[in-house]
């Protein structure tokens, strides 16, 4: 990701949980739990997660000594988990299917600034657009 979105605030919203708002104008659960494996086995004990603190500029989350993830890697594990796209798979659709920003603009019917944006994680993907993607590649296959 480029430019990743700012965390403007976040909250624990249960066991290995997080609720983040976020500069986008997003709020989005994100289930930590999968990662709770060393150096974040800390996690597991509900004292030290809940310990969690935004950083100074918003660019991640805080735990003590030293455990802190950044704000690029929660953000795609919150639009993940929520079933929306992200920046990682429409670079991947790019790169499946041989597309330049140039001919994925063209493909989608959209500006190639527009994909620019899409494909580093610099503004959220619409829905509606990695439904277009999916649409695409499966027309695009036969």
């Amino acid at each position: 990701m480029k430019t990743p979105p700012l965390i403007n605030a976040a909250r624990i919203a249960g066991p290995l949980q997080i609720d983040i708002d976020w500069s986008t104008g997003e709020t989005l659960r994100v289930d930590l739990g999968a990662l709770a494996a060393p150096p974040f086995d800390a996690w597991h004990d509900p004292a030290f997660f809940a310990r969690m603190a935004r950083d100074e500029w918003g660019h991640g989350l805080d735990w003590p000594g030293g455990l802190d993830m950044g704000a690029d890697r929660l953000y795609e594990l919150g639009r993940e988990q929520a079933g929306l796209p992200t920046a990682t798979g429409f670079a991947a659709w790019m790169a499946r299917n041989r597309l330049s920003l140039a001919s994925a603009a063209e493909s989608l019917g959209m500006t190639r600034r527009m994909i620019a944006h899409y494909r580093t994680g610099s503004r959220p993907i619409p829905k509606v657009v990695g439904l277009a993607c999916k649409g695409w590649e499966a027309e695009h296959s036969r």
